[in-house]
């Protein structure tokens, strides 16, 4: 076997050594450091954190939601999500209204202002994400994209699978 073809055999495990693992770990953190600081910027500016920004995120991608399913989706404790929303909900970012079916249940929209807020936040992460998307291409985010996946547990990939049949159904009516 030529040494070329030899040493290329085990060339494809080599991501798999601690060393390697260790990388992405460090790429990881630095990544997450980067990707959050365009949005901290705007955050610190209206004495908000980073769960706000998480709340806000996800109760903007499924209005209508109840409190228990943000719960579940940011695994952090009763506590904190009442510290947070009860943030959100006097700064007049979101609205909490009850169930139709179930009195007791409190459904979380986004506010005319929480949507501007969301909105902006956004773009300022999108910003970040087409920056890389369009370094790495379109094969490196296909890859990129699986990997996130694989990291995410199984009620994550539920939430996840949910998220991307209702992103692609406006484009199914549309056509």
């Amino acid at each position: 076997m030529p040494p070329s073809t030899h040493s290329n055999a085990g060339a494809g495990l080599l991501f798999l050594r601690e060393e390697e693992i260790r990388l992405a770990q460090d790429m990881l953190f630095f990544a997450y450091r980067d990707f959050t600081r365009a949005a901290d910027e705007v955050l610190d500016g209206l004495e908000l954190g980073r769960a706000h920004h998480r709340a806000l995120h996800f109760i903007g991608r499924m209005p209508g939601m109840n409190v228990s399913d943000l719960l579940a989706i940011l695994g952090i404790t009763k506590q904190s999500l009442s510290r947070v929303l009860t943030t959100l909900v006097e700064e007049g970012y979101v609205t909490q209204s009850p169930g139709r079916a179930d009195r007791r249940q409190r459904l979380l929209s986004l506010t005319p202002k929480g949507v501007a807020l969301e909105r902006r936040l956004f773009e300022r992460q999108r910003d970040v994400l087409l920056r890389a998307y369009r370094e790495a291409g379109g094969p490196a985010v296909e890859g990129f994209r699986r990997v996130l996946k694989a990291l995410t547990d199984e009620a994550g990939r539920a939430q996840l699978a949910g998220m991307e049949a209702a992103a692609r159904e406006p484009r199914a009516r549309s056509a």
